[in-house]
């Protein structure tokens, strides 16, 4: 946990925004499949004769350059240059500050980030970038950042993040962490533990033995917490996860099973589902209190519940009409409504953080689709089809879902494998998460701070 904690700390301090007014570049995330923009990313300029943990400067400036390639050309709206093509004049400390833009544009980049990181006498690492307009010979923006090398590759993200948000008008969502459940053995008997990342798969760390099995955890707003089910025994519960202490405490001792779990979005209530008597409904807990509310009272099976951004609804899914659907409710309970119409069975509603659209799966004739529709129902689209695609969870900025994506079995018994997979809402950019092993149930946090 103290790993985890460290990985957590953030010893970023920013000196230095600035704009340009007349910059040219604009990424249109609103578009369809379009072609990425053209962007060059230089290491940063650093000493190889100071030495710190894990290596001179230096290699800490290339490193960092490679994970803000990864991230910007990850969510498929940038291409990185080619570092190959680059041509080289002049000091490159000078070139920071002045590069050449008619080199620049003679490789096709439209867009440049340079910069510098040197040791300081106390330990840390001064990081410095400049993002410029290449067409329009122009800085964007400028930040500088003082951190622990430990940090490093935090450091790298907030740069990512500070570049697509110059560049899109957008927060990134790169300087975030997944928790998911970590699946291992055979099909029959899979061992189940929490583990959390970052959101590129790296600074990987398990948070359960595997002794008793967990599912569907999910992040509080501050992504301090995470609820989650795990059975103790033969008794499902719903739990609370401190991160920072790994202190987890049962959230109430109901009659019968609680589970899907999820937060509202000012951390203060715990939504979930509780079957008692082979009935399930919805419910609410004041995590101050622990005074529970029932929202929902029907003899169907009422699940999945998820908050609008503003607490004001709740979207479930249920069978209540004769098949699994998604209905969305005022936050008390009232004025039920049914949104989904589609052919096939829809479950695992989420609310976008952006409030414009619900994610749900979706199957039908034997597979599964990872969708999105406006919270009325209307303008249904499908992202992503295979033989079982399911659980998403967006980012926080409401651009990319994660979910997970198992493979089929083989005549022999064989394949099966289960993975974690994102896609943006064009449904053109999906891309598979790696882990250490296989991966199911994922949520996305919020962006660290």
């Amino acid at each position: 946990m103290r790993l985890l904690k460290r990985l957590m700390t953030a010893m970023a301090g920013l000196a230095l925004t600035i704009f340009s007014a007349n910059a040219r570049i604009v990424v249109d995330v609103n578009r369809g499949h379009a072609d990425p923009l053209p962007i060059a990313i230089t290491d940063l300029v650093g000493s190889e004769n100071d030495i710190v943990s894990g290596g001179s400067v230096q290699d800490y400036g290339k490193r960092m350059a490679l994970v803000v390639k990864a991230d910007l050309t990850r969510s498929g709206l940038f291409r990185t240059v080619d570092s190959g093509a680059f041509i080289k004049s002049g000091n490159a400390l000078t070139s920071l500050r002045n590069p050449n833009f008619s080199n620049w544009k003679a490789i096709g980049a439209q867009a440049l980030m340079n910069g510098s990181i040197s040791l300081q006498e106390d330990g840390r690492l001064k990081v410095e970038f400049r993002l410029w307009d290449v067409l329009g010979s122009s800085q964007m923006t400028g930040l500088r950042y003082y951190t622990s090398p430990k940090n490093w590759r935090r450091i790298a993200h907030l740069m990512s993040d500070a570049i697509y948000k110059r560049l899109t008008g957008e927060s990134g969502y790169f300087d975030t962490r997944v928790v998911y459940i970590s699946e291992s053995g055979p099909a029959t008997a899979k061992i189940k533990r929490l583990a959390i990342m970052d959101q590129d798969g790296y600074n990987h760390v398990f948070l359960t033995t595997g002794k008793n099995l967990v599912l569907t955890p999910r992040f509080s707003p501050t992504a301090q917490e995470i609820t989650y089910l795990s059975y103790h025994g033969d008794n499902p519960r719903v739990y609370l996860y401190n991160i920072d202490s790994g202190k987890q405490e049962i959230l109430g001792d109901f009659p019968g099973m609680t589970f899907a779990p999820r937060f509202s979005p000012d951390g203060n209530k715990v939504i979930m589902s509780q079957a008692y008597k082979g009935n399930s409904d919805i419910y609410v807990m004041e995590l101050r209190t622990r005074k529970i509310q029932r929202l929902t009272k029907h003899t169907a099976i009422d699940t999945s519940p998820s908050y609008s951004p503003d607490s004001r609804y709740v979207t479930f899914n249920s069978d209540r009409g004769g098949s699994q659907q998604i209905y969305v409710m005022d936050a008390d309970g009232k004025n039920i409504k049914r949104i989904s119409f589609g052919k096939g069975r829809y479950s695992t509603p989420v609310w976008s953080p952006r409030g414009d659209l619900i994610a749900f799966t979706r199957q039908y004739k034997g597979k599964f689709y990872i969708g999105v529709m406006k919270p009325d129902g209307s303008g249904e689209r499908l992202l992503s089809e295979s033989y079982l695609d399911e659980g998403p969870t967006w980012s926080p900025n409401g651009r990319v879902i994660m979910f997970f994506r198992q493979q089929p079995y083989d005549r022999q018994g064989r394949g099966g494998e289960t993975q974690l997979w994102t896609v943006d809402l064009t449904g053109y950019n999906e891309r598979q998460i790696i882990t250490p092993l296989e991966a199911s149930d994922p949520a996305w946090s919020p962006l660290i701070r």
